[in-house]
């Protein structure tokens, strides 16, 4: 009997000091991780901006072919010859076909009263087709616009600069905004009588602008087609890309 109740207090204290490692190797690591994830007490916060100016790279080009009439298969196919004109024109100044996307294609009924019968009726029909051009020559943008209106392009939206990789120029503004960030802190810091340990949180603020259209052109009345429009001179000038960060450090 006092054998068996030997063994059973071995068994026991086996069994309790198994679920304390349990215990230890499971809620151990919780308990740190929980313990790093608790912000420091003594911390400083502090905000920056960046910036960098560049020279846009890329130009975004729209334009339509607008056509009126009363039979929709003739728009159609007037609209097509004319486009088609164009496209080819477009191909001839080295735009890659991947940098050629239609992006509107438009067929809308015109509608007049009928006094006499109280109603409605469509007395023709208007056909649009946009297309969107990503030019990167720079220098072929005034050119492009040139030739457009005179192979019976009678709408063009605009013409928008912008960057072909905003990530490189983001990045130099994110380095910027960082430096500078880092040089306040120290300094607020010093003043303090701390130095600067870790940083605890961190967050950014990107803007890239997104200029409104520089050149646009549009048919008067009736859609007549310009016979000729001069080359204008359209210029990219440049940009300010800017990243502002805000940054809590902790206190030492």
């Amino acid at each position: 009997m006092n054998e068996s109740k030997v063994w059973f207090w071995v068994l026991l204290d086996a069994l309790i000091a198994a679920l304390i490692i349990g215990v230890l190797g499971v809620g151990l690591p919780a308990l740190v991780q929980w313990a790093s994830s608790i912000p420091p007490a003594r911390t400083i916060t502090v905000m920056a901006e960046g910036k960098t100016t560049a020279t846009p790279d890329l130009a975004e080009v729209t334009f339509s072919v607008v056509s009126q009439g009363q039979n929709p298969q003739t728009l159609a196919s007037n609209n097509t010859d004319k486009m088609n004109a164009v496209l080819e024109f477009v191909s001839s100044q080295n735009i890659a076909t991947s940098d050629i996307a239609t992006t509107g294609y438009n067929l809308q009924p015109t509608y007049n009263y009928d006094k006499n019968t109280l109603r409605n009726f469509i007395s023709g029909y208007t056909l649009t087709q946009t297309v969107t051009l990503k030019i990167h020559d720079l220098s072929k943008v005034a050119t492009v616009l040139g030739g457009l209106a005179p192979l019976g392009v009678n709408q063009i939206g605009g013409v928008n600069f912008t960057f072909n990789n905003p990530d490189d120029f983001v990045a130099l503004a994110r380095a910027d905004a960082m430096s500078k960030a880092q040089v306040k802190a120290q300094e607020m810091a010093s003043e303090a009588g701390a130095s600067l340990g870790k940083v605890v949180t961190l967050s950014e603020n990107t803007y890239i602008p997104q200029p409104l259209p520089m050149y646009a052109m549009s048919s008067g009345a009736g859609l007549a087609i310009p016979q000729a429009v001069s080359t204008p001179n359209i210029q990219p000038g440049t940009q300010d890309v800017t990243d502002s960060v805000t940054i809590t450090y902790a206190l030492r």
